[in-house]
């Protein structure tokens, strides 16, 4: 699977995302409050924002991913 920066952006930011409900659900610590001033905060709200962005992108890749899986028999030599 081909990814652009774009893509990887999307999701190194889905990655700080998941990583950040794991320690809310294991150990109620949110990282994303805790380093930028709280839930509150305006910039807690756009890493929030972004990180959902970045979820949304990366269901497109999902699907992209599941139609070249497909599609990659049919373009390899038979031996």
């Amino acid at each position: 699977m081909n990814m652009n920066g774009f893509q990887r952006i999307a999701l190194v930011l889905t990655i700080i995302g998941a990583i950040n409900w794991g320690l809310i659900g294991f150990f109620q610590f949110d990282l994303v409050a805790s380093l930028f001033g709280g839930q509150d905060a305006v910039l807690s709200r756009v890493v929030y924002g972004l990180v959902g962005i970045a979820g949304l992108i990366n269901l497109g890749l999902l699907f992209k991913a599941s139609r070249e899986y497909e599609r990659e028999p049919e373009s390899r030599p038979v031996r």
